[in-house]
């Protein structure tokens, strides 16, 4: 079961508060910046810091791959400074 698009329009990743992309095939939230992805667990997403998986370089390319393969947008537009 996929996220629902209202819950994609407000999620943020609780350290940085900036937008995270949704991988559905691998059931996580992507934060490329600080290169964390939180697990999807029963449909609810684990957005707990301590909870978080950090990723490789290699990891890094491979999710960022995807994503571009996939055209896979961001949970939501930051907001310019």
């Amino acid at each position: 079961m996929s996220l629902a698009p209202e819950l994609l329009e407000i999620l943020a990743c609780p350290e940085d508060k900036g937008p995270l992309y949704y991988l559905e095939a691998e059931d996580v939230l992507y934060n490329p910046r600080l290169r964390r992805t939180y697990a999807i667990r029963d449909d609810i997403p684990v957005m707990l810091i301590d909870e978080a998986t950090a990723v490789t370089d290699e990891e890094h390319d491979r999710l960022m791959a995807s994503i571009a393969a996939e055209d896979i947008r961001p949970t939501f537009a930051p907001h310019s400074a």
